[in-house]
């Protein structure tokens, strides 16, 4: 009996091919494998030459561990140039102590590390956003070497990097991170730059001063990092150092010595120098509150439309104004390009932002970091030509880097430039909520 249709189905297909390699695993790979070189730096089972970057966990942290665990702060130790909340990141091995002090603090500098990095690949999801934002916090951080994890920077900016994102959808908890972040080390508070909802400069304002108060109340000398940090000089890798690097070529009888916790430049007219870098940073921030009331939204732009920001506004307004800081202050250290990259990585996860270029030059800036400090420290303290040029380099890279920001900043909100691409969703699938402009409250 036959039956009816063919008596065989149709051909399968062939097998489909394995799922694609992720983009994500490809980049959870190369984090992971420039981590590991970074523990292994600091674990000194590899030994990079030039001066011991970790000394100042295995000593002065620890020492202010000790001073800390007493209940006060280190008020007769100079070095301590930090706000209260600092007691925390430096109290933090206390939770791993089955390990010792260093061996605790560069894991919880690690594992700080893979919180940003998981941040930012989060954030890159859904329309409008980029995992651009993963590949420099990836490729940046590492490029500084072991001094990332020898320092808590790298803690301070993952709370910065939290409250940036944060701004879009959740005001409150962006403005307490920021709050937090500045009890922490003071350079979060310039995220507020571009920041225009009153509930986060609220939530921002009460986080502080409820740090504050507290560590206040509860242990002696919690202001006393004001007087230090008041009394630096110019120390030898900032922007104003390289008027003295080149003026000792030419018989300037001043020295470098440790000043203050850093290597800092002492002798006749250095004051005059930090005195120009303070004024630098007046200026700067005379430009910030021009922009911010030229550019406010709905003021008319150059090509005589109303100014709406965009989502990518604000954390590129505190890129801009982090960059101008941190260029013109008296001191630049290494671990400071942590702040840069991550803020920068921050900018470029929104679509359109325009920040790329910069934010790749802020990597290539950790690079040449890494290679004048520690690598060839010992030049830069002696205004060899190696030195020099390794500074004019850095430094060179930084202000073209705040200079392409404050341009493209300028060109998104005063300018005639179309503004960054708005998301159409959330991560999670969420209708974009009205623009920073609108929502004031």
């Amino acid at each position: 009996m036959q039956t009816k249709g063919p008596t065989h189905p149709p051909s399968a297909p062939a097998p489909a091919a394995g799922p694609a390699p992720r983009p994500a695993a490809a980049l959870w790979a190369l984090w992971l494998a420039s981590r590991a070189v970074l523990l292994l730096l600091v674990f000194k089972v590899w030994v990079m030459p030039g001066p011991d970057v970790t000394s100042d966990v295995h000593v002065t942290y620890q020492n202010w561990y000790r001073v800390l665990g007493e209940g006060t702060f280190p008020q007769t130790d100079i070095t301590w140039q930090y706000p209260p909340a600092a007691a925390l990141a430096i109290l933090s091995p206390a939770v791993l102590p089955w390990l010792e002090y260093a061996q605790a603090f560069f894991v919880l500098a690690f594992l700080a590390d893979a919180v940003g990095f998981a941040l930012l690949l989060r954030a890159g999801r859904g329309s409008g956003r980029s995992r651009h934002g993963a590949w420099v916090w990836t490729a940046g951080v590492p490029l500084l070497g072991p001094t990332v994890y020898a320092r808590y920077d790298v803690m301070v900016t993952v709370v910065a990097v939290g409250g940036l994102l944060a701004l879009a959808r959740r005001p409150r908890l962006a403005g307490a991170l920021i709050g937090f972040g500045a009890m922490l080390k003071v350079w979060p508070a310039l995220l507020l730059a571009g920041v225009v909802r009153r509930t986060t400069w609220v939530w921002t304002v009460v986080t502080a001063a409820v740090v504050a108060a507290g560590f206040a109340l509860a242990m002696p000398g919690a202001f006393a990092f004001l007087t230090f940090q008041r009394d630096r000089g110019t120390e030898v890798e900032s922007l104003g150092a390289l008027v003295l690097h080149v003026a000792r070529q030419y018989g300037w009888q001043g020295q470098v010595l440790l000043n203050y916790g850093s290597m800092e430049f002492i002798g006749p007219h250095v004051e005059t120098v930090s005195r120009g870098a303070m004024l630098l940073t007046v200026a700067v921030f005379g430009w910030l509150l021009f922009w911010r009331w030229r550019g406010r939204p709905g003021a008319l732009k150059a090509s005589a439309e109303r100014i709406v920001w965009g989502p990518a506004v604000p954390a590129l307004a505190g890129l801009v104004a982090v960059l101008m800081f941190t260029v013109t202050s008296r001191v630049i250290s290494p671990q400071y390009l942590v702040w840069l990259v991550g803020v920068a990585a921050v900018c470029v996860t929104f679509r359109g932002s325009g920040v790329g270029p910069a934010a790749w030059v802020l990597v290539a800036a950790s690079g040449v970091t890494l290679v004048e400090f520690p690598l060839y420290f010992g030049d830069v303290v002696g205004s060899t030509p190696l030195g020099l040029g390794l500074l004019f380099l850095r430094n060179g890279l930084l202000v073209a880097a705040t200079l392409m920001a404050a341009d493209r900043l300028w060109e998104v909100t005063v300018g005639g430039a179309d503004a960054p691409e708005r998301d159409a969703e959330g991560p999670a699938g969420e209708a974009e909520p009205p623009r920073e402009s609108v929502r004031t409250g």
